[in-house]
Formats: C-alpha cells, sequence, structure tokens
C-alpha cells in the first residue's frame, strides 16, 4: 500500500504549486487532484517532476466554461456532452500520466438513469486510454446532494453490468461511513471491486482517528484483502496538514 495525498483538501491554505511541494517535503510519493482541469497541465507537470511524484487520480468531467450545469455519466440524453468532456480529461490523463480517474453520475434518478450511467461507462471503458482505469464512488447525500450513485451495491451492478477490465470501484471511508453507517464493513463486501482508497473521517471528513470510522479495523482488513494499491488522504484536516498525518504509517 501506498501513502498519496489528496492535494484538493490537503495544504489548501498553500497556492496549488506549492502544495506538491508539501508533499514530497512529507514523504509522499504519490498525489491526486480532483480537477487539476484549471491549471495548464505543463504547470502541473513541472511541479511532479520537480518534486519526484506521480499523479495518480484526478476527477471526470473537467469544469464548464460555458455555465452550464454539472452533468454526468448518468445524465439521460446527455450522451454528446459526456463523451465530449471525457475526450478532454483523457488529454489530462494522457499529460499527466495519470492511473485514475473518477468518473462521476451526476445528479439523477430512476431506471432511465441507470441505463444512462452503463451506456456511457461502456463507451467510456473502450475510448479510455491504454493503462487507465476508470472508477465510479458512491458519495453520500451530506456531501453530493441528489446524487445518482449513492450506494455501494448500485456500483457493484453497474461495474457488473459494463463488464469491463478497466471499471473499477473507489472506496472512500468517508462516504461508506455515512452510507452505510460501517465503513469497515463496506469494505469486505465490496474488496474484489475495489481499486483506488480514499479515507477521510465521519460526520465532517475530517482527519481520520477524528471521527467515527474504525481505522485500526479497517487498515487491518485493507492488508487481510491483500489491496497494493493507494491510499489516498482526501479530508480536512482542521489545521496543520503535518499534524494529521499519522495515517501514514499504517499504510
Amino acid at each position: 500500500m501506498t501513502p498519496s495525498a489528496n492535494l484538493s483538501l490537503l495544504w489548501a491554505n498553500l497556492p496549488y504549486i506549492d502544495r506538491f511541494d508539501a508533499a514530497a517535503a512529507a514523504g509522499f510519493t504519490a498525489v491526486e487532484v480532483l480537477a487539476p482541469y484549471y491549471m495548464p497541465a505543463k504547470e502541473t507537470q513541472n511541479a511532479l517532476r520537480r518534486c519526484g511524484l506521480r499523479l495518480t487520480l484526478m476527477n471526470a468531467p473537467p469544469p464548464s466554461y460555458t455555465g452550464a450545469p454539472e452533468g454526468y455519466a448518468a445524465i439521460v440524453d446527455g450522451k454528446d456532452r459526456f463523451q465530449y468532456d471525457m475526450r478532454r480529461s483523457f488529454r489530462y490523463v494522457e499529460a499527466l500520466n495519470v492511473s485514475f480517474l473518477h468518473v462521476m453520475s451526476g445528479k439523477a434518478t430512476g431506471a432511465s438513469a441507470l441505463a444512462a450511467m452503463i451506456d456511457n461507462l461502456r463507451w467510456a471503458t473502450k475510448a479510455a486510454p491504454k493503462g487507465l482505469t476508470l472508477t465510479i464512488e458512491p458519495l453520500c447525500t451530506e456531501a453530493k446532494p441528489g446524487y445518482f450513485l449513492n450506494d455501494y451495491a448500485l456500483a457493484a451492478d453497474i461495474i457488473a453490468s459494463v463488464n469491463a477490465d478497466n471499471l473499477g470501484l473507489q472506496f472512500d471511508s468517508y462516504h461508506a461511513q455515512m452510507l452505510h453507517g460501517d465503513a469497515v464493513k463496506v469494505f469486505q463486501d465490496y474488496a474484489p471491486l475495489i481499486r483506488h482508497i480514499q479515507i477521510g473521517d465521519t460526520p465532517t471528513r475530517s482527519a481520520p482517528g477524528t471521527g467515527d470510522v474504525n481505522f485500526s479495523a479497517l487498515f487491518e482488513e485493507i492488508r487481510a484483502s491483500g489491496y497494493d494499491g493507494y491510499i489516498a488522504g482526501e479530508y480536512h484536516p482542521g489545521g496543520p496538514t503535518e499534524d494529521t498525518l499519522d495515517w501514514m504509517q499504517f499504510s
């Protein structure tokens, strides 16, 4: 397991580029950025190279500069925009050598939204650059009201329906605990599908060890599962980030 720093949340008091230096100084070799689109890819490339870091994950869709509402994969009749935006994301993925692209569902309900998401993901898994893994992640209502993908069983059904080797589950301890009441049990139930892990505590996405998630048990389960990927700290530090990094020693 390799610890990774989510630079969209950690060191949020620093300018974007300076966060890479802070992560490297703290001992990280990997980072993730939820929306690197706001910065020219070359600047992020230079920061990664200078600090000896790998960019493991980013989100799709890119921001809309036209004022359109945020979409995404589960939006009915949104296929053309989905494909256009995914191609934009793929260009960033290739420029930054990203391993995982989290594909968001957007706000939607019903069977038609489910069908749209499955169809869109089938296209995306075929169009994705070689070596890229697409992920989907259930998000809780407290963080994302109206979000379509709000249940781990639903995510598992979607992954089974798409049936592509380059699509997997993104596990987040904060969302798992908020959605189902026991992040450890969620991990146990869905471990075979999990390709990427993020951690944060409940109920406010605070640093690990400050809330309700049993991180000792969770890390034990992660080790027992044989998972050997990245574990990303994605939480609000509530103070100096350096004071919240004890979890790195367990990953």
